[in-house]
């Protein structure tokens, strides 16, 4: 007999069943599961239902009765009505993602990714936020999405390689995510809280007050990346002083009238330190590090005045 139904199943949550693939499975009919559907066929029979595994569709049908089959999501079977009983939340795959690097951390696994520690991974990091920042400046889609997925790798390896530490050192992917969405809701009041709309200033300016709150930093370069370009490292204490009310630097007069014009101008600026010998770009780095120990030490007499 032919198959009657077939219920498509998650092969990542093998407990997920939708409304219509619950009622198609306790309809009473004999079940049966394609290989991928395995994990589902297991969830069931923990709660006392009959499957049976077969290797393919025909020998679905070589059962006796109307047969609902158990079939991986992603695999049409061809012939009986599908009904979709496992429809998988936006960022279901990431769960492959953790199962993957599992593997590779695990005995039997990959010997160098077994090895890695967070010391060793941190180059790589950088490495890849800078290459996934090229491919948005390129407007590059496939690279942005290949290069996002290497961040996306070292978030989850570091993660994994969290969960291997001591008690003290531990965590794991789930206390990474949870962390997030903890700090997302807290800094958007204006759409999980009360506070009512805002504009993008008052956004901005109530993400600043929260934050403060929630980190207590005794200085305004706390939490400022000191590893990142100079001029980014820069404008980042330049913007945190002034929403501050401490003092920035003078602005030099700008002739540029485009950042097109403003790029060839700092390009020329490289040019002529470089055939000085000097480097720009550590010679921004000094004066930005020069620029924090001021703003630490205003921020220090501003709390004693």
């Amino acid at each position: 007999m032919p198959v009657a139904l077939a219920v498509t199943v998650s092969p990542r949550l093998p407990g997920l069943l939708s409304p219509a693939g619950w009622r198609a499975v306790s309809a009473g009919g004999p079940l049966a599961a394609l290989p991928g559907a395995g994990g589902a066929a297991e969830a069931l029979r923990a709660e006392g239902f009959s499957v049976t595994d077969v290797p393919d569709v025909a020998a679905a049908g070589a059962l006796t009765g109307d047969v609902v089959l158990l079939t991986p999501a992603g695999e049409p079977v061809a012939g009986p009505e599908t009904v979709d009983g496992a429809p998988e939340p936006a960022g279901a795959r990431l769960l492959d993602v953790v199962a993957v690097m599992d593997r590779l951390r695990s005995p039997g696994g990959c010997p160098w990714d077994a090895e890695q520690t967070h010391a060793s991974l941190r180059g790589y990091l950088l490495e890849e936020a800078h290459e996934a920042y090229d491919a948005i400046v390129d407007d590059d889609l496939a690279a942005m999405r290949e290069e996002l997925g290497d961040v996306l790798l070292q978030v989850v390896f570091h993660a994994r390689v969290a969960a291997e530490a001591g008690a003290s050192r531990r965590f794991d992917v789930d206390d990474v995510a949870g962390d997030l969405v903890d700090k997302l809701v807290r800094r958007h009041p204006h759409v999980f809280g009360d506070a009512g709309p805002r504009d993008v200033a008052q956004v901005e300016a109530g993400w600043e007050e929260i934050k403060q709150a929630e980190k207590q930093r005794r200085s305004p370069t706390e939490g400022v990346s000191r590893s990142q370009p100079a001029a980014s490292w820069g404008a980042a204490l330049v913007r945190r002083a002034g929403r501050a009310g401490l003092p920035t630097p003078a602005p030099a007069e700008l002739a540029a009238t485009s950042p097109e014009e403003l790029g060839e101008r700092l390009l020329a600026v490289v040019a002529a330190a470089e055939a000085r010998g000097w480097d720009a770009e550590d010679a921004l780095r000094e004066a930005v590090r020069r620029y924090a120990g001021e703003l630490d030490a205003a921020a220090a007499d501003r709390a004693r005045g």
